[in-house]
């Protein structure tokens, strides 16, 4: 099973977009600093996350995400 998450700062009005196997284990490495792109906006909380059996599904959708009209349709659906 793949997630595709989307994590709120909750200092500031950053977010990230990924995609990991363990949920909690990548949050909390995302809130440790383990993660560079992350650390200086921590700590984190997960806005939304989806569950995909299929791996291309998954990474296709965090790529969407990842676009412009993916950030819209997050920022209004998600």
């Amino acid at each position: 099973m793949k997630y595709v998450y989307i994590l709120t700062s909750l200092d500031s009005e950053h977010f990230y977009v990924g995609v990991t196997d363990d949920l909690r284990a990548r949050l909390a490495k995302h809130n440790a600093g383990e993660v560079t792109h992350t650390a200086k906006f921590r700590p984190w909380q997960i806005k939304t996350y989806i569950a995909f059996s299929d791996e291309k599904q998954a990474f296709a959708f965090e790529r969407y995400l990842k676009s412009a009209s993916g950030r819209a349709f997050a920022k209004t659906r998600l």
